[in-house]
């Protein structure tokens, strides 16, 4: 029995693709044994997805659906909008993982969620096709874009870790554990290829719908890049077999290429880049940020620092500008009221002088 999927509703976006009206669509992230992939659906989707459920097994699913909301907006609220995201999460999270099977095991479950059907290799070569174009549409919003990248980096991971264990299996001639972590970092090198283009064209959708800026674009083309670059890297290495374990195969069934430099090879299973120890200098030194970026991005990250240490310099101006002109302002105050202070103290004199000889006339009288 295949385990439960793990969904999880990690954001939102909004569309008018198909209506007069904006709409929430929310973006539901689903991790199998061998694949992830994105379904984005609507509150009238899965207000469908109750009332069917309801009717094929007789009874509601153990956790409620959220209510509909007929004064506000998911669009105009993100309050609600992120009350709704959290109880749907829910709503489908404890179907999927309550012990009774009933609701998850009907078409309209798998259906919704775009599951394979079970014993159905026509349905599931139709599912998977539906996983790919789900995940495609996924990749088009940029929060997802972000979560799916992630998912690449640890798919690289995941390669660098398997061809480790490949090479120390080697090296103590163990021939059952080579092959078994040299498959591994295959399917995590497939994978990783097929989340490169899903995301290249993601990025393409996003820059039609003009989501991003420009300068966002080009970071993210990096790192796509340079994810690419490690994943080439990484194949190569993966279909050279470790010298021990060739050392007994002769020279007739070697490979054409040989292997890549050890120098390259270690960065590479430490998780550096493929483009062999770049050094940007004592006063630049790489961190976790130019890391993932190749010499144009960091080019462009430094134009983007410079640029915002301008717009710093400028606010740090403007503050330092009305901060002169409030102590103009308030020394002109002073000055007003000293010279009010002076007048009153002359008043005063003239008043004490009218009093004495007020006083001196009444003694005399």
């Amino acid at each position: 029995m295949a385990p439960p999927p793990e969904i999880a509703i990690p954001s939102t976006s909004v569309s008018s693709e198909g209506s007069p009206k904006p709409y929430t669509l929310y973006n539901i992230t689903l991790r199998l044994p061998l694949c992830s992939y994105v379904v984005q659906k609507r509150y009238t989707d899965f207000a469908r997805l109750h009332a069917t459920l309801v009717e094929h097994v007789g009874a509601p699913p153990p956790h409620p659906l959220p209510g509909k909301h007929w004064l506000k907006s998911t669009v105009s609220s993100p309050a609600l909008a992120r009350e709704r995201q959290l109880g749907l999460e829910k709503y489908l999270r404890t179907i999927a993982e309550t012990p009774d099977r009933r609701w998850r095991d009907t078409s309209a479950w798998r259906s919704f969620l775009n599951l394979p059907s079970v014993g159905s290799t026509t349905s599931s070569a139709v599912s998977a096709a539906g996983m790919v174009g789900n995940a495609a549409a996924g990749a088009a919003d940029p929060g997802t874009w972000l979560d799916m990248h992630r998912e690449l980096k640890s798919c690289l991971h995941e390669a660098r870790q398997c061809l480790s264990r490949r090479d120390g299996a080697a090296e103590g001639s163990n021939s059952t554990a080579v092959a078994e972590a040299g498959a591994a970092a295959k399917r995590a090198l497939v994978k990783a290829g097929s989340l490169t283009a899903t995301l290249t064209d993601g990025l393409r959708k996003i820059q039609e719908s003009a989501r991003l800026g420009e300068g966002e674009l080009r970071r993210r083309r990096d790192l796509v890049s340079a994810a690419r670059m490690e994943r080439d890297v990484l194949d190569k290495l993966s279909n050279n077999m470790p010298s021990s374990a060739s050392n007994g195969r002769g020279n007739g069934s070697g490979s054409a290429q040989g292997p890549p430099p050890a120098s390259e090879k270690a960065t590479l299973l430490r998780g550096g880049k493929p483009t062999g120890g770049r050094v940007l200098g004592a006063p630049l030194p790489e961190t976790e940020r130019t890391r993932e970026l190749d010499n144009a991005g960091v080019l462009l990250l430094q134009k983007q620092e410079m640029a915002a240490q301008d717009q710093q310099l400028e606010q740090l101006s403007a503050i330092i500008r009305r901060q002169r002109e409030m102590g103009l302002q308030i020394n002109e105050e002073v000055e007003a009221q000293s010279e009010m202070l002076d007048r009153m103290e002359q008043d005063a004199t003239r008043l004490q002088g009218k009093v004495d000889v007020a006083n001196n006339r009444i003694r005399k009288m």
